[in-house]
């Protein structure tokens, strides 16, 4: 959460392999969210969505929450923060209630969905996220929403994300040692799909694949409701490794040729273009040919989409999603990925860019920024449920004072 004139502004935070990224968002009077304040810097200190340098990922923290904050003219006193990692599992679970030929309450579904989590979890793991995917009342499946139904017993079906305790609190503890706060640790694809997906594609099928600089997360919906996640330790470092290696040419000059000449299908090169190539140890710069750096970058792309392929098929939901694949995160948005991805998955492919927000749009609508952009959604969303919550409770707290006032005879 961040202060600033009682304004309702609400902060996520995306701590990457490759970047960290601090975005501050306004709730509007219309329910609309709104970027107000952007900050990025280079990370330092993340591996594979993990912390191997602490000092060095809180320094690079630090000046991304300034920047947002100057640019929101805002304090930042807490973050939703988002969390990657080959530590990230899932499951799916049911859970089931008496109901007695009752009408369902929400007491009702909290209970039920409460039976479904209570599974053992070892001391090392912690449960992130319980997310319902359906309902069922005695012989009626498929309920999306089951307040208010009767029947004798109702069962839930739930998917639970787990994570590492020791690399969620590391995480925690860089934002900790920034003098922030953390609202809620949110599973970083979880965010992506608040940001670039729409609900026609959720109920269709489809699979979000957020491919950052240090794994690839997979978040598969089917009928509305997330049935897989999953993490990949491979991302864009390696394509970055390649042509370091490749082209004899430091890492940071080989992210900046990734970037700016790079493309996933040799195809799409035309066979005169150049680039320039600096080299180590002070020899000159060279020339090479774009269509070699094609030749380096498309195996190892093609390398990554069938490791997501796999995942995908292991699923047991690749029949299922009818809407294809959305691809999201920096490394998504390179020339020809998407063309290639088609051709390997053989289902539709779309690059997936953060989606209903206004403000500062035009910052955030690349596809790199679609997990700071959902942490802000998913947020948003918290926030309204709370303030909700807080009210029913309210109301329900005046009721009880008047009615004690009737009894003393005050009213």
């Amino acid at each position: 959460m961040a202060k600033s004139n009682e304004r309702k502004l609400i902060v996520g935070l995306d701590i990457g392999t490759s970047q960290v990224t601090a975005l501050v968002g306004e709730i509007l009077m219309d329910d609309k969210l709104s970027i107000i304040g952007v900050g990025n810097h280079a990370a330092r200190g993340m591996d594979k969505g993990g912390v191997n340098d602490l000092d060095s990922i809180c320094r690079c923290v630090q000046r991304a929450v300034q920047e947002a904050e100057l640019m929101a003219d805002c304090q930042i006193s807490s973050v939703y923060l988002g969390i990657s990692g080959r530590h990230i599992s899932c499951q799916n679970e049911n859970g089931m209630v008496s109901i007695n030929g009752q009408e369902v309450t929400q007491d009702d579904v909290d209970n039920v969905i409460h039976t479904a989590k209570s599974i053992p979890i070892s001391d090392e793991r912690r449960l992130l996220h319980v997310l319902p995917q359906e309902f069922s009342i005695d012989c009626q499946e498929d309920i999306k929403s089951p307040i208010g139904m009767n029947g004798m017993r109702m069962e839930a079906k739930v998917h639970l994300i787990t994570c590492a305790n020791d690399m969620a609190r590391n995480i925690e503890k860089v934002v900790e040692r920034c003098g922030l706060n953390v609202d809620k640790l949110i599973f970083s694809t979880l965010a992506s799909g608040y940001s670039v997906l729409t609900e026609d594609e959720k109920e269709l099928g489809v699979c979000v694949v957020d491919m950052g600089g240090g794994t690839i997360d997979l978040v598969v919906y089917v009928n509305g409701a997330i049935r897989h996640t999953a993490v990949i330790p491979v991302a864009g470092n390696q394509v970055t490794s390649d042509i370091a290696k490749i082209f004899r040419t430091p890492l940071n000059h080989a992210e900046e040729i990734k970037v700016q000449y790079a493309c996933a299908q040799r195809q799409l090169v035309n066979m005169q273009d150049t680039i320039e190539v600096a080299s180590v140890g002070g020899r000159p710069a060279r020339t090479m040919s774009r269509h070699t750096l094609a030749e380096v970058v498309e195996p190892r792309y093609h390398e990554l989409f069938e490791l997501v392929l796999e995942e995908l098929k292991g699923s047991g939901l690749a029949d299922q999603v009818a809407a294809g694949v959305v691809l999201t995160g920096g490394t998504a948005k390179m020339e020809g990925a998407t063309e290639l991805a088609e051709d390997i998955f053989q289902m539709p492919v779309r690059l997936g860019q953060p989606q209903e927000v206004k403000g500062l749009y035009d910052y955030v609508s690349d596809p790199g920024y679609a997990t700071a952009v959902g942490l802000l959604h998913y947020g948003m969303e918290d926030v309204q449920g709370n303030t909700r919550e807080r009210t029913s409770t309210e109301r329900v707290a005046s009721l009880g004072t008047r009615l004690y006032g009737w009894f003393k005879g005050e009213f």
